[in-house]
């Protein structure tokens, strides 16, 4: 099987220790990818139970953390806007959803502050000008980010093509 290659195999919800230990491995790169721990557990829990959606209590058991740290990652989560607060129906109790799509909506959330880095780029370089060393590392460096954010809306049409396909 490559990386391309769909997954095969016991479906998530069959082998509990299988999925704590993917959990905790996939976590574990979102931390070395600049994610807090604490977040990185939570929104994978929540990416892998089948509905996207678990109250307080329900993470605090799975992951074996206290309500407190489940309290810091869904704060930390929420102003990212990776995870949703929700109101249980007739209840008063807090129901944390993740969307479907949530690693494209986290990356395309992301170009605003990509574009903010190629203005303050470009302010670099005319603070250091354009005809040194360090200016033109910058100019490169804007350009690129330049070029990288203008190919998200093709590349956004392209997913959304290529997961309509049967």
């Amino acid at each position: 099987m490559t990386a391309t290659d769909p997954p095969t195999g016991t479906p998530a919800g069959t082998d509990d220790e299988r999925v704590s230990q993917w959990i905790e491995e996939f976590a574990g790169f979102m931390v070395l990818s600049g994610i807090p721990r604490m977040p990185a557990r939570v929104l994978v829990c929540l990416m892998a139970e089948d509905s996207g959606a678990l109250t307080s209590a329900e993470l605090s058991q799975r992951l074996k953390i206290s309500p407190a740290a489940v309290s810091g990652a869904i704060r930390y989560l929420t102003t990212v806007h990776m995870v949703h607060r929700r109101h249980q129906p007739g209840g008063r109790r807090e129901v944390y959803t993740v969307d479907k799509d949530v690693i494209p909506q986290s990356v395309t959330g992301q170009i605003p502050t990509m574009i903010r880095w190629v203005d303050i780029l470009n302010a670099g370089v005319r603070t250091l000008g354009a005809e040194t060393e360090a200016g033109r590392r910058l100019a490169d460096a804007a350009d690129f980010i330049q070029f990288v954010t203008g190919e998200f809306e093709g590349l956004m049409q392209r997913w959304e093509e290529h997961r309509r396909r049967p």
